[in-house]
């Protein structure tokens, strides 16, 4: 136990946590904190041992009194603690941020999903500029392999992935949380689909559906990625368009626009560190077997 962890298990105590209060005032001798504190002077006598161990009071003899004091640094290092703590998390741009985005915009999709249908012909548009020829960022959105390096949003993991990049080819697509390697917690997501239209380094389209809990599509994503040579490299810009929207979509619904656009961003940084003479690649395996990507125990794209 470090010396945080020790700080915090003095102070959890209610009665050791009366007496820091009334230190904080003023030194005091263990008989006068035991009265003010309403408690027998043994036990009083032991909290404050708890609390010297922790460093958070200091005592000395004066006659046949034990007079205690309350140290501040300790108080003052574990503010600093806490203090980093909440730092880290209220950092702009943090998951947190995101967390309470999708928390806002949970509240009203579910509000709104009242009969079947609820969210057909809404559309999501995205854009990202990125910094590779429309070939390599063709190969990130068709190659299995680099599709699992990208396609979740922050903080999860694809877990497995299918992608046929052929007319009416499938897909399957399940993600996990990014640190539950050994599949301790249920599915973060699953979702199935079809590709539609292939045209390399142009466009590609295909259909999917996320999957609630009972295997039943939750919607109809139609989705629509189109590349332009531009003098930066790539734009890519993508549209989705939902129908068959059930009333129990709206979980779904509420996480497209933060949780596919933290997917772009994975798209970019990926794209970017791609080698700039890379060669080119097939997503046909020389068996004719269209290639998958499933991610072990450890994480690790295989």
């Amino acid at each position: 136990m470090d010396a945080t962890e020790a700080l915090l298990t003095a102070l959890a105590d209610p009665a050791r946590w009366r007496l820091v209060n009334l230190l904080a005032e003023r030194p005091r001798p263990v008989g006068v904190l035991a009265e003010l504190a309403e408690a027998r002077q043994p036990q009083t006598t032991k909290h404050l041992q708890t609390l010297e161990r922790a460093g958070v009071v200091a005592s000395q003899r004066a006659g046949q009194r034990r007079v205690y004091a309350l140290r501040s640094g300790s108080l003052r290092d574990l503010a600093a603690a806490l203090n980093l703590l909440a730092d880290t998390t209220d950092r702009p741009g943090g998951p947190l941020e995101a967390y309470e985005r999708y928390g806002s915009g949970l509240h009203t999709e579910r509000l709104a999903a009242r009969d079947q249908g609820w969210a057909d012909d809404r559309t999501f548009l995205f854009h990202r500029a990125l910094p590779g020829s429309p070939e390599v960022v063709w190969r990130h959105l068709t190659e299995a392999d680099l599709l699992a390096r990208w396609w979740t949003p922050a903080e999860l993991r694809v877990a497995e992935l299918v992608f046929e990049a052929r007319p009416g080819g499938r897909i399957v697509h399940t993600y996990r949380d990014i640190e539950d390697t050994g599949g301790s917690d249920p599915l973060a997501g699953r979702a199935e689909g079809v590709v539609e239209e292939v045209r390399p380094a142009e466009r590609l389209s295909y259909r999917h559906s996320p999957l609630l809990p009972d295997g039943s599509p939750a919607f109809t994503a139609h989705v629509d990625m189109t590349l332009t040579p531009s003098a930066a490299g790539t734009d890519l810009d993508v549209r989705w368009l939902i129908t068959d929207s059930t009333v129990d979509s709206a979980d779904f619904v509420a996480g497209i626009e933060i949780g596919f656009g933290q997917s772009l961003d994975h798209l970019a940084v990926a794209v970017a560190e791609e080698p700039r003479h890379a060669a080119p690649r097939t997503n046909e395996r020389s068996d004719g077997r269209t290639a998958t990507a499933r991610q072990d125990r450890e994480g690790e794209v295989t």
